[in-house]
């Protein structure tokens, strides 16, 4: 499994909810608030998601009563389909980490959402995704076929809806890259590790 960053600057790796669902428009980050206010980090770019408005506030009131991460996601795997960029975001997450951590899967996800607030790389999550040379899963732009019945599936897509809401602490938002411990990409060396969370690495500059 070859991680975000792996190939992100060099080759040398294989290169209570509401009933209704409306359009919610975000700044690159595309974070909602726990009060349901979109944070704004660069006026010129934007993102779209679809989220059920009440899902940042519950989720936030839940994690503050002590919900733990897993509890979460377990509620938010299921709901209103996934908008095109949200479901690129729980489609990264279930290609590089759903065999880590819910914590692990929640930083995937994060750093997708920093790239595209980075100014640094395209302004939306899908774009990000399908870059070339950045996720090893991606083909000529194309995604692999997914098991939608799949509990790692319904898992990714309350990963991708809990890191838009954002409720739980990840990493921090200059995190723009990271790779699979099993490579070692000549790049990181040029980076500032921030952390390790299972079976990846996380850089910032």
């Amino acid at each position: 499994m070859l991680a975000v960053g792996s190939s992100a600057m060099a080759q040398d790796v294989n290169t209570p909810a509401a009933s209704l669902v409306q359009p919610a428009v975000a700044t690159t980050t595309a974070v909602v608030n726990s009060m349901g206010a979109v944070a704004q980090a660069q006026p010129a770019q934007s993102v779209t998601v679809k989220l059920a408005p009440s899902i940042a506030t519950e989720a936030a009131w839940l994690y503050k009563a002590g919900w733990p991460l897993y509890a979460l996601v377990d509620k938010y795997s299921a709901g209103a389909p996934l908008d095109e960029q949200a479901n690129c975001l729980a489609t990264a997450v279930y290609f590089e980490a759903r065999g880590e951590s819910l914590d692990g899967q929640l930083a995937v996800a994060r750093v997708v959402m920093n790239r595209a607030s980075s100014g640094r790389y395209p302004s939306d999550w899908c774009s990000v995704v399908k870059q070339p040379a950045q996720f090893s899963f991606v083909r000529h732009g194309e995604f692999p076929w997914i098991d939608t019945a799949s509990t790692a599936w319904a898992r990714a897509q309350g990963v991708a809806r809990i890191a838009i809401a954002n409720v739980v602490p990840s990493v921090d938002p200059n995190v723009l890259w990271y790779h699979a411990t099993y490579v070692a990409p000549s790049w990181g060396r040029r980076l500032n590790m921030v952390e390790r969370i299972g079976a990846h690495i996380f850089y910032r500059a």
